[in-house]
């Protein structure tokens, strides 16, 4: 596995496995209506309500703004789904994740860190 960021874990569940997916439009949350489960999902904004329809077949969410008081962050805590936000990617193109697995980790109570598996 190879780290590609971290930030601030906001939400209880410690770990989570999943295909990521750049989420850059309502299309693309669309587009995952029937095959959101087990997904990582990245969104650049964590006020976002956008993926609303799909946040409970979720396996994570990332996010590198935000904080645990943002909605993503909340929403994410209710629906006890893996979330880290204020991610420092260390992969300028976050599209060119799409499709392949991650692994979300949390290392600390407030402290996530992101894997890609290679």
């Amino acid at each position: 596995m190879k780290k590609i960021g971290e930030g601030e874990s906001c939400s209880s569940n410690s770990e989570a496995i999943g295909e990521l997916v750049f989420i850059q439009s309502v299309e693309d949350v669309i587009n995952l209506f029937d095959n959101a489960n087990g997904k990582i999902c990245i969104v650049e904004d964590s006020g976002t309500t956008t993926l609303g329809p799909i946040l409970s077949d979720l396996a994570g969410v990332l996010c590198p703004l935000g904080s645990a008081g943002s909605h993503l962050a909340i929403v994410s805590r209710e629906f006890e789904i893996p979330c880290i936000m204020n991610v420092d990617f260390l992969i300028d193109d976050l599209s060119s994740l799409t499709g392949k697995k991650g692994k979300i980790i949390t290392e600390s109570e407030d402290r996530g860190i992101i894997y890609l598996f290679i």
